[in-house]
């Protein structure tokens, strides 16, 4: 088998249907197979995952974890070549499977693999910025990242070199089998794709962006959910890289201000009406607010009494929720 793909579920409604759909139509010369985790749905997606050819294996809510789960997964197929996509990650070409497998195949050092992702259609206008801007920042052609002498020096000291190194991100990722079974995903509640990563690049290997094998994902969060989603980002962030998103507390608000101008200027020269632009003003307001006290927050977890933790956990987390739901 050349590829084995696994797929975390859990309520992924309708829209999983078409994924799957669109998985099994792929134009290959690769054998694979669909390895599906469920954690638990209460709606229809065990039924459609019964659908299709996919192996499926049921896990009650409390022992998801995003790497444990995930790592479960892989171990349930036999492909040299283990991709990882989420169930809200609709493959965007029928060679999407061929092209990521390809650029694996291109150089045998590569040892994990990301594609582009695309927004859908009624994605909100500050994602759609962001995600472009964040994809093109990779290159437009197959990119192979490497620690290096000539480079090492820069990942030391450049922050934002790091974090650019070492993005991965398991919405639409690709990992060779036997390293990956030398070194899985850690058990941990976020950013376990990273985390491996940072250990794959600190150890010499070398990591593909493939711009050839699109998945379309995104979200369109509650207002109200941001601030959940953030905490635990930031939190993530921190372990991951110690980044802070802010380093005081009194430069928070100007932060915030400034988020904000820079969206206005953009959501200005955007071809809506006036009334959407002040919506999409006011959304910019809302979300910039959860992202800078809740990424505060998150960020500053690790300092905090067990006792703090506790609550904010409790109070804020998403990831919280999620495991004791």
């Amino acid at each position: 088998m050349d590829v084995t793909i696994v797929i975390p579920t859990k309520n992924a409604g309708s829209l999983f249907d078409k994924v799957l759909k669109v998985i099994f139509e792929q134009e290959t010369t690769y054998t694979f197979e669909v390895v599906c985790v469920d954690s638990g749905s209460s709606d229809q997606t065990v039924d459609i995952i019964k659908k299709y050819p996919c192996k499926l294996y049921q896990i009650p809510a409390s022992e998801f974890g995003h790497g444990k789960t995930r790592v479960f997964g892989a171990s349930k197929g036999t492909g040299e070549y283990i991709i990882f996509i989420t169930q809200d990650a609709l493959p965007a070409s029928k060679k999407w499977l061929q092209n990521f497998i390809d650029a694996m195949n291109s150089d045998k050092e590569i040892v994990g693999g990301f594609g582009i992702h695309y927004t859908y259609p009624d994605c909100n206008i500050i994602d759609k910025r962001d995600l472009y801007y964040h994809f093109k920042n990779f290159g437009e052609d197959n990119t192979i990242f490497q620690l290096t002498d000539e480079n090492r020096e820069r990942y030391k000291n450049e922050e934002g070199y790091r974090h650019f190194m070492v993005f991965f991100s398991d919405n639409n990722s690709c990992v060779r089998r036997d390293v990956f079974e030398k070194y899985p995903y850690k058990d941990v509640d976020f950013a376990e794709d990273q985390i491996w990563a940072r250990e794959m690049i600190e150890r010499g290997y070398k990591k593909l962006y493939c711009p050839f094998a699109p998945v379309y994902h995104s979200h369109n969060f509650k207002l109200s959910e941001y601030f959940k989603r953030y905490y635990d980002e930031y939190k993530g962030l921190y372990r991951l890289h110690k980044f802070l998103i802010s380093s005081s507390w009194f430069k928070v608000p100007f932060q915030i201000v400034k988020h904000d101008l820079d969206d206005a200027r953009y959501i200005k020269n955007q071809n809506i009406s006036k009334k959407e632009k002040l919506y999409w003003v006011w959304y910019s307001l809302c979300r910039n607010f959860s992202r800078y006290v809740g990424g505060y927050l998150g960020g500053k977890y690790a300092g905090y009494s067990r006792k703090k933790q506790v609550w904010l956990d409790r109070h804020i987390s998403q990831q919280y929720e999620q495991r004791n739901a």
